[in-house]
């Protein structure tokens, strides 16, 4: 893949990523004025995450890494707009979170259910909702990151 190549299908990643993070702000009631912001920061988690997973990042870490630049990137927004990072990181996370693994672990286990026990079945179940849940965690842990920073610093100062 080609620089060129590469940049458009950043690209790409980055805008696809900030429609389902301003759609989320919207059902989250994130005041107008943020949701150019939660659509950057869902641009720059996907976008980063793509790029990580590119140069050959595993998508669990990759996942825990994006989350962690969203939330510092949270956490200054917050500082400079007097606003709880919350309203910036939590919509820009969604278009992160592991729909396809959930569903596909979903699905086997409805297989099993139906068809009945198969290895194949079960090791794509376990595969898929460890998958999952991992970059749910890497998400949850990556956000938190920062405001544990944060919060040292401000009663460090205060």
């Amino acid at each position: 893949m080609s620089v060129f190549e590469l940049l458009l299908a950043l690209l790409n990643d980055m805008f696809f990523a900030a429609i389902p993070a301003v759609g989320f702000a919207l059902v989250f009631n994130v005041p107008q004025n943020a949701l150019a912001y939660c659509a950057i920061g869902g641009a720059i988690g996907h976008g980063s995450r793509f790029l990580m997973m590119h140069y050959g990042v595993p998508i669990e870490w990759a996942t825990f890494f994006a989350a962690t630049i969203v939330g510092m990137i949270g956490v200054h927004w917050s500082h400079k707009f007097l606003a709880h990072p919350k309203v910036f990181t939590v919509a820009a996370l969604i278009p992160m979170v592991p729909g396809v693994f959930a569903f596909k672990a979903m699905i086997a286990m409805v297989e099993i259910n139906h068809l009945g026990y198969t290895p194949e079945l079960l090791a794509t179940l376990m595969e898929n909702f460890l998958k999952a849940m991992f970059i749910i965690a890497g998400l949850a842990v990556g956000l938190a990151m920062p405001g544990c920073y944060s919060t040292a610093d401000d009663q460090l100062f205060n």
